[in-house]
């Protein structure tokens, strides 16, 4: 049987890759969180161990075992062997692996953004996935919306950029502002 990825960001929207037999899937003790680097100066969406936390995420397999262009997609990411804590309805179970930023690699300093024409991605993925009650678990399964969010839809920083309806948009917009997040332009 092929391994599998657990995608829990730009990876549930499968307008952004090709990969097959993609399914809904939850991850346990584990927290979405925007985290800083040295690498770049937008900030990486990332896990980091919670026991009590699970969240929400797309699996899919990775055909012959062919890690390379998913890896050389998550550069700067480290990917991690996800065991069997991820829940999804696969018999028999695969071989699972997640991604993550090495803690070793995050910091505090710098004046990191959270690109918008990502998170809008990902909230359309999992609008799509898991409809509007799953875009809020995403929301409140994520820590560091004290991020500033760089709005930058008029001109997407995000090489996967997706064109969001007026509505996907509002309800990105809606769940920062429940959240207190400032947005800044360009």
């Amino acid at each position: 049987m092929e391994p599998y990825f657990f995608g829990y960001g730009s990876l549930v929207n499968t307008a952004t890759h090709d990969y097959p037999d993609t399914r809904p899937a939850q991850l346990a003790g584990w927290r979405r969180a925007w985290v800083k680097t040295d690498a770049r100066d937008v900030v990486f969406l990332s896990v980091v161990q919670d026991p009590s936390v699970t969240i929400d995420g797309l699996i899919a397999a990775v055909p012959r075992a062919d890690w390379a262009a998913l890896d050389a997609r998550e550069h700067g990411y480290e990917r991690i062997s996800s065991g069997g804590s991820v829940t999804h309805d696969l018999t028999p179970a695969p071989d699972m692996a997640h991604y993550a930023v090495p803690e070793t690699q995050t910091t505090q300093q710098g004046d990191h953004r959270i690109i918008l024409s990502y998170l809008d991605v990902v909230v359309q993925g999992f609008l799509k996935v898991y409809g509007a009650a799953g875009v809020a678990r995403f929301f409140d399964t994520t820590s560091g919306w004290d991020t500033p969010v760089l709005n930058d839809r008029a001109a997407p920083r995000y090489p996967r950029a997706q064109v969001l309806s007026h509505l996907e948009m509002a309800l990105v917009d809606q769940h920062l502002a429940l959240r207190g997040a400032t947005v800044v332009s360009p």
